[in-house]
C-alpha cells in the first residue's frame, strides 16, 4: 500500500520529463488553443506536484485507515521530490556567473558612462559564457563573478542583436592564477519541452546574489503578434531590430532585472533556454537550440553570418491566400528586387521545397531557415502573381549589421555613426558615404556654430578633405585635436535634406562664463528680515516695526560696531524704515545702496524694548553668486564657479579659503564617476593649489595637453577633505 502511491508519483515525474519529445511544429501550433487554456490555469499546473503529494496523503490507506496516512512514506516522497529538484539545480548552478558591465552609450550628443548587471552561463571549458546581447550592449569592460565568488575579467567574443545573444570569454590566466576549475553547464534540447514542464530560472535578480526560482512552461512557441496577425520583433533602437528569429519559451518561474542572460533549467539539469525578459508573472527565454547554434557561430566568426533576401514576409492567414507565404515588402536594389520579386507575390517554393506560413508562429522558423543558406547562394523560387505561377533565381547577399558604430567627438560636441546599408535605405540617403550625426551636445561647438549641426546631418568633409567613413573622420579629428598649432576653427561640410552646407566649429572648449558685475555700491554687513505689526506685537514692542538683524557678517565694519543679532532697525539717518509686507524685505539694503561707500550711517535700533543709535561705516558691495565667473569643461563634465564672500560665511570657511565650487555635474561624466559631487570645493588639482577660476582653467588645460592617465582632485566636502581620482578617456570612444 505504501510503496504503490510513491512509485506512481515518481513515475509521473519521470513521464513529465519525457512527454511529447517528438512533437513537431505543426502539431504544436494546432494545440495553440489548448495552450491558452493551460496558461489560464498556470497555478494548477505549477502546483501539480503538491496536489499529487496531497492525493497520496489522503489515499495512503483505504477504508478504516483513510484518516491515518503513514508519515514515513509521505516524508520519503517529499525527500525524493527535493532530491530531484536539488540535483537539477546542482548540475547548472556552479556554472552560473554574475556579469558586471561598464558601459559607454551616447545620448543627445554626449557620451554617458554607467554600469549594468546581468547573468550568464559557462558553456565550455575554455571559459565561454553565454548571455544576452542587451546585457553586454555598449559594454567596454566586463567583470564576471563565479559561483565561488571569485571575480575575473572577461572579453566580448561576439554579439548577435537579432537574437539578443552574446558570448564572453573569461580570462583563463586569471582563473589559472586563482587555482580554480570551471564548471560547465550542458545545453539541452529545447524541442523536447512541453507545456506544463517544471523549469527553474537562475541568475542574479536586482544585482543580488545568485538565486533559483521554480515554475512551469506556459507556452513553447510564444511570439508577439501585431494587429495584422504578423510576427513582430522588437527594437533596441530606431535602427536595430531583435527577436525576429525567436519563438520564446514562456514560463512563470520568477525573473527580474539582473536575471537577463541567466539559464532556464529543466529537471534533467540541462539549460533549455536563456532568460531574456519578463513582466508580471511571465518570463520569456530564448530556446537552447537557437542559442546553441548562435553561440557556435559567434565563437567561430565573432558574429552570425546570414544570407539576406531583401524582402519582408507575412503569414497568409486572413489574406484569402491558401498556400505559401506573402511577400509584404521589397528593399530597393535588394536580391529579391533584382530577381523580379514584387510586393504582393506569394512564394510557393524555395529551392524546390514547399513553403507554408499560415500562422505567425511559423514565420520565425522560415526566416531562420533561409538565413542559414550560404551567403551568395543562388536560390530557386516559385511564386504566384495574378493567379499565375512564375519561376526565378535569387542570389543572396550578406545580411550586414543594421546599426553603425558610434564615436563621441568631445571637443566638437557631437556623436557620429557609420552609415549602414539599412540606415541608408530607411533614411533614403543619397549615399552611404560620410558620417551621420547621431546627436549634438547642447551648448557645444557643433550646436553653437552658424549654421549649427543637427541630428541626421551627414558630415562629408573636414577642412576641405573628404571623409567617407567614421574611421576617416576620427583620424581627422585626432590630428586636429592633437595639434595645438591648428587654428581655433574647423571647417565642416555636411548635407541636410539633399542640400550641401558648410559651417565653422569653434575649437575652444569651455570659455569662462563671466557675468558683468554691478557697479560697486555702499553695503552694510548685515542680513535682515522685515518685522511687521503682528510680529512686533508678539515681540512686546508694537511700535517697533522695521528690520530685524538676523546675521552680522564677521570681519566687516558692522561686526566692529555695536550692532547685534536681534536688533530691530527702526530708521536710517533719521528716516523711518517701515516695511509694508514681505515684498519690502530688500528695502533697507536698497536705501543703503543710495549712500556713498565709506560714509557713516546712523541706525536707530530697538534692543530689548529700548532704542539707541549706532554709527557704522559703509563698505562696498560684494559679488553675488550670479555675478561671479563660471567655467564649463565638457571633458570632465563639470561646471564650476568662483566662491563669494557669502559662500565663505554660509559654509563657515575662513576668510582666506580659496578654490572653485562645483555648481553642476554631468551624470556619468568623468567627474561624477570619480566621486565628485555638487557643492564640492575644489582645492587642488594634481597637487597644485586652485585659488581662483584662472588657476582651475590653466590646470585643466595642462592636464588636457598632457593627456594624463590619472588626475587627482583634492576637494572640501562639509568639514572633510577628500582625494578623488579621475581616469580620463582622452580619445574618441566607439
Amino acid at each position: 500500500m505504501d510503496a504503490c502511491p510513491k512509485a506512481l508519483v515518481l513515475k509521473s515525474l519521470k513521464t513529465q520529463l519525457r512527454m511529447k519529445q517528438g512533437m513537431n511544429t505543426t502539431n504544436m501550433i494546432k494545440t495553440n488553443n489548448i495552450q491558452r487554456l493551460t496558461i489560464a490555469n498556470n497555478w494548477l499546473l505549477k502546483n501539480a506536484l503538491i496536489l499529487v503529494l496531497l492525493a497520496f496523503s489522503l489515499s495512503a490507506h483505504a477504508g478504516e485507515q483513510r484518516d491515518s496516512p503513514d508519515p514515513n512514506s509521505t516524508n520519503a516522497l517529499r525527500e525524493s521530490l527535493r532530491e530531484l529538484i536539488s540535483s537539477a539545480k546542482d548540475a547548472v548552478f556552479p556554472s552560473l556567473v554574475n556579469i558586471q558591465v561598464m558601459t559607454s552609450r551616447f545620448y543627445q550628443g554626449r557620451e554617458i558612462k554607467g554600469q549594468s548587471v546581468g547573468s550568464g552561463t559557462i558553456i565550455s571549458k575554455d571559459g565561454l559564457v553565454l548571455t544576452n546581447y542587451h546585457v553586454v550592449r555598449n559594454g567596454r569592460k566586463f567583470i564576471a563573478t563565479l559561483a565561488n565568488q571569485v571575480e575575473v575579467t572577461a572579453e566580448l567574443i561576439g554579439e548577435d542583436p537579432l537574437t539578443d545573444l552574446a558570448l564572453l570569454r573569461l580570462n583563463l590566466d586569471e582563473i589559472k592564477a586563482a587555482n580554480i576549475s570551471l564548471s560547465v553547464a550542458k545545453l539541452g534540447n529545447s524541442d523536447k519541452l512541453a507545456v506544463g514542464d517544471t523549469v527553474m530560472s537562475m541568475g542574479s535578480p536586482w544585482a543580488l546574489s545568485k538565486s533559483v526560482t521554480l515554475g512551469i512552461v506556459s507556452n513553447t512557441n510564444r511570439i508577439f503578434v501585431s494587429a495584422g496577425n504578423d510576427a513582430e520583433g522588437m527594437r533596441f533602437s530606431h535602427d536595430q531590430r531583435t527577436g525576429i528569429y525567436t519563438r520564446w519559451i514562456q514560463h512563470d518561474s520568477a525573473i527580474s532585472p539582473g536575471n537577463s542572460g541567466g539559464p532556464l533549467v529543466s529537471l534533467w539539469g540541462e539549460v533549455i533556454g536563456v532568460n531574456t525578459r519578463g513582466s508580471s508573472n511571465m518570463g520569456f527565454a530564448i530556446p537552447s537550440n537557437l542559442a546553441s547554434e548562435v553561440a557556435a557561430k559567434l565563437s567561430e566568426h565573432g558574429h552570425v553570418p546570414r544570407s539576406w533576401f531583401g524582402w519582408t514576409l507575412k503569414p497568409i492567414r486572413n489574406t484569402g491566400i491558401e498556400k505559401g507565404v506573402l511577400v509584404n515588402s521589397i528593399v530597393e536594389n535588394g536580391p529579391a528586387a533584382k530577381s523580379g520579386i514584387m510586393a504582393g507575390d506569394v512564394i510557393l517554393e524555395i529551392n524546390n521545397e514547399a513553403v507554408m506560413v499560415w500562422f505567425a508562429e511559423e514565420k520565425p522558423l522560415l526566416l531562420m531557415t533561409i538565413s542559414d543558406y550560404p551567403i551568395g547562394s543562388e536560390i530557386n523560387l516559385r511564386y504566384l502573381r495574378d493567379n499565375k505561377v512564375h519561376k526565378t533565381t535569387l542570389k543572396t547577399r550578406e545580411l550586414l549589421a543594421e546599426q553603425g558604430k558610434k564615436t563621441y567627438f568631445r571637443e566638437w560636441g557631437l556623436v557620429g555613426t557609420n552609415i549602414t546599408r539599412k540606415m541608408f535605405q530607411s533614411r533614403r540617403l543619397e549615399s552611404q558615404r560620410g558620417v551621420l550625426v547621431q546627436g549634438v551636445r547642447g551648448g557645444g561647438p557643433a550646436e553653437t556654430a552658424e549654421p549649427s549641426l543637427r541630428t541626421g546631418d551627414v558630415i562629408t568633409a573636414v577642412n576641405g578633405n573628404k571623409v567617407v567613413s567614421l574611421a576617416e573622420l576620427t583620424s581627422a579629428y585626432e590630428t586636429l585635436v592633437g595639434n595645438i598649432s591648428v587654428e581655433d576653427h574647423v571647417l565642416l561640410e555636411f548635407t541636410r535634406l539633399g542640400r550641401s552646407n558648410m559651417t565653422m566649429l569653434n575649437m575652444r572648449n569651455g570659455e569662462v562664463n563671466q557675468h558683468t558685475p554691478e557697479v560697486a555700491k555702499a553695503w552694510l554687513g548685515i542680513s535682515v528680515q522685515p518685522v511687521l505689526t503682528d510680529l512686533a506685537k508678539r515681540l512686546g514692542s508694537p511700535s517697533a516695526t522695521g528690520f530685524r538683524i538676523t546675521r552680522v557678517y564677521p570681519a566687516t565694519s558692522a561686526a566692529m560696531s555695536e550692532l547685534a543679532e536681534g536688533d530691530i532697525v527702526l530708521s536710517l539717518n533719521g528716516e523711518r524704515v517701515i516695511p509694508r509686507g514681505r515684498q519690502d524685505s530688500g528695502m533697507l539694503h536698497r536705501l543703503i545702496r543710495r549712500l556713498d561707500i565709506g560714509a557713516e550711517a546712523v541706525l536707530l535700533v530697538s534692543r530689548e524694548g529700548k532704542e539707541q543709535e549706532v554709527s557704522v561705516t559703509l563698505e562696498r558691495t560684494h559679488l553675488t553668486r550670479a555675478e561671479v565667473g563660471r567655467q564649463q569643461n565638457d571633458d570632465f563634465g563639470l561646471l564650476v564657479r568662483e566662491i563669494t564672500f557669502f559662500d565663505r560665511d554660509e559654509n563657515r570657511w575662513q576668510a582666506d579659503t580659496n578654490g572653485v565650487l562645483v555648481e553642476k555635474i554631468e551624470r556619468a561624466g568623468w567627474g561624477q564617476l570619480s566621486g565628485i559631487r555638487y557643492n564640492d570645493l575644489i582645492l587642488k588639482i594634481d597637487g597644485n593649489e586652485i585659488n581662483n577660476l584662472a588657476d582651475y582653467k590653466a590646470e585643466l588645460e595642462t592636464v588636457t595637453q598632457s593627456k594624463s592617465e590619472r588626475v587627482t582632485f583634492l576637494v572640501l566636502r562639509g568639514a572633510e577633505t577628500r582625494f578623488l581620482y579621475i581616469e580620463p578617456d582622452w580619445f574618441p570612444e566607439s
